[in-house]
Parts: C-alpha cells; structure tokens; sequence
C-alpha cells in the first residue's frame, strides 16, 4: 500500500481484513448462524472501503451537528498498569454505511450495489438480537453478492492488486439436498418477521437490479466427469452475460430442469394477468377513473400490459426467447403459451403505483403507443 496517505491506507486494511475475517466466520462449519457474524464484519468492511474512498478524495467523512462542526463522541477507556482506568480522548464520529452510500450514489437509488447494502443494513437491524440459522439459505444469494461487490470495488477505486480474491479459496463443502435446505428453513414468529421483510424488500427491487447479478448472486455448481487434463482447474466460473444466446437457451432449460419439489420447489406462478390486476387494484383501495360515462378500475389490464414492458417484468409478445422472465415475477408456461405471475409482482407493482406520477407515465406510454385504455382488453 505504498503511496497512500496514512488514513486510506488504515482504512483500507481494516476494510480488506474485516473481509476476510467475514469469510472465515461464514465458512467455519461449526458456526450455525453464518449470517449475522457475516454481515456485521461486512458492514464494517464496506464502510471502512467507503472512508478510505473518500479520504483519498480529501473528503472528509466526518458528522456535522447543528453548529456546522464536526460531532465528537466518548473515544472509551483503557486500563492501565496500576489497575486503574483512564479516559480516552473523544473521537470524531464518522458517516455510517447508511450516509456513505447516500455521499457515493448521490441519486442513483436503483444502483443494484447500493440496493444489496440497503437490504442488509435494513436485515443486520432485524436479527441484531436473534439466533435463526434458519435464515442462512435464505440470503445466501445477497450475502454473495455482497462479497463479489466489494472485491470489484476495492478493484476499481484502488487497483487490482488490493482485491481480496487473491487471498481466497473454494471452500470445501458437503452439498446438502434440496429436501435438507427447505427442512432448515422451519417458520417460528422470529423467523416469518425477518422472511417478510427479505420477500418484501426483493419484490420493490427493479427489474434490471435484480437481473444484474449484483443485488443476489445465484450460480449452479454442477459436477462434470475429469477430463484428460489432470492440471485444470476443478472449479471455475462462467459468467452468465458471457455465453453464447444458444447456451444461454440451454442453460435457462436446464434450471428449470433442476428446479426442486417439496418445500424449496414451492410454485408461487400461480396468478393469471386478471389476478394480477385485481389484486392490485384492491392494495391501492380501489380507486376509480371516469371512462365516458362509467367510473371504472383505475389500474387495468392495459395498465398491467405497460408495467411489465417498463419494469422488464418479461419479453415482448413477438420474443423468440419468451422463457427468459424476471423470475422473480414470472414465468412462461410453455403448456399453455401465456405467463403465470407471482404475488412479488402484485407487491411491486402496488409499492410502484403509489409513487407520485406513476400512474401518469403509464398513461402516457399508452398514448404513445396508440393503445386506448379497455379494461377488458386481454393482456
């Protein structure tokens, strides 16, 4: 770390070592909430990440009360060689994750990055004084991501040779069944609060966040025969956005191949665009618009028709590729040839059409489009 200044330089060897020892905590298989160890240390490391960033831009990440000067806070106490205890000076007290990420994303509030860090800053709260390892598997994608996201970043704003990869291996595992996971995700009252907020905070995410890969990181690790050459590497990632359309194509048949039965392989496509639309006009309380003489649903059918091509929800009638849906929210039944639609959708969209003007941009790609509003035009 030659050539930076001293407090980016302490600042980022305490957020790389709080990284690794995150890893540690998560990997150690004795520790049966990996979660919580997991992301306090991450917490720590992202935010140290972020102070080193910003005293290397001779900004000072610093409180400010009312008076314009910096907040000071009880810097602790030490004891000393006679037994005694004596005061530390007070300590300038520095912008929590929260404000870093409001400093560094400015207005970018739908930066998948921020939006990951959000989410666990918000989960951290939640399970600060709670035991449930039954919420490992839930949030392994996040917890992933969240990890990915700060080597690219100690890589782009320092340079490669400060990532943590390099320090990192496959852990070994012993890969539990599907059945084991769903036996491990048991719903006591703790566990359900927690769950509702992680399903309520990934259904407000944007489709294009989501489909990033960097809010949740999902892969499949599947096991091939040895090949001849006895020095390859025995793992090695293939990124999604790298492959070929075909493979992509045979690789999106093969998750849902593999999809499991029982309590992880729970359908939740069970909605049509008619259940989708009703639901959601009665989470908005119903309201109502003038149609000639008639007062009728404000939120349509054409209504819903713009919501999944703005929010990226699924392709295009004309697609050669209809399976390939924000899963999150849908899902192409080759069976019937039409969509089924989660409940996360109705949630999205009933969180989306309360944002001021909403309902006005929808109805102004609609007019654009030529379409006039039916609401018993199929979807």
């Amino acid at each position: 770390m030659r050539g930076l200044p001293k407090l980016v330089k302490q600042h980022l060897e305490k957020a790389r070592e709080s990284a690794l020892m995150a890893v540690e905590t998560y990997n150690k298989p004795a520790t049966h909430f990996k979660s919580f160890g997991y992301i306090v240390l991450m917490v720590i490391a992202w935010t140290a990440l972020f102070h080193a960033i910003f005293f290397r831009r001779k900004k000072k990440p610093f409180v400010k009360g009312d008076n314009g000067r910096f907040v000071r806070v009880p810097g602790g106490v030490v004891r000393k060689e006679d037994g005694s205890y004596a005061k530390l000076p007070l300590d300038i007290k520095h912008w929590e994750l929260a404000e870093c990420l409001k400093m560094y994303y400015g207005n970018d509030t739908q930066n998948p990055v921020r939006l990951n860090l959000e989410f666990f800053i918000g989960l951290r709260n939640k399970i600060e004084h709670r035991h449930l390892p039954a919420l490992d598997p839930t949030i392994f994608g996040e917890s992933q991501a969240m990890l990915l996201n700060f080597d690219d970043m100690l890589g782009q704003e320092f340079g490669e040779k400060y990532r943590v990869k390099e320090s990192l291996s496959f852990a070994l595992q012993l890969f539990p069944k599907p059945e084991v996971l769903a036996d491990a995700v048991k719903r006591s009252a703790s566990l359900t609060n927690v769950l509702d907020f992680v399903a309520q905070y990934r259904s407000a995410i944007d489709a294009n966040a989501w489909a990033s890969g960097k809010f949740a990181f999902k892969a499949f690790l599947i096991q091939v025969p040895n090949h001849e050459s006895r020095e390859a590497m025995p793992v090695q990632f293939v990124h999604y956005g790298n492959l070929t359309p075909d493979q992509q194509k045979e690789l999106d048949r093969f998750v849902v191949m593999v999809k499991p039965t029982g309590a992880l392989g729970y359908n939740p496509y069970k909605l049509k665009v008619a259940d989708v639309v009703s639901r959601v006009q009665a989470g908005l309380g119903d309201p109502k618009v003038e149609r000639g003489t008639k007062q009728v649903a404000k939120f349509n059918q054409n209504t819903h028709t713009q919501c999944w091509k703005k929010y990226g929800a699924r392709p295009a009638g004309n697609d050669p590729h209809p399976e390939r849906t924000n899963t999150m929210f849908c899902r192409y039944d080759d069976l019937h040839g039409d969509y089924a639609y989660t409940q996360a959708w109705v949630e999205s969209l009933i969180a989306k059409m309360k944002t001021p003007g909403e309902f006005e941009s929808l109805a102004a790609r609609q007019r654009a489009q030529g379409i006039v509003a039916n609401p018993k035009k199929p979807s």
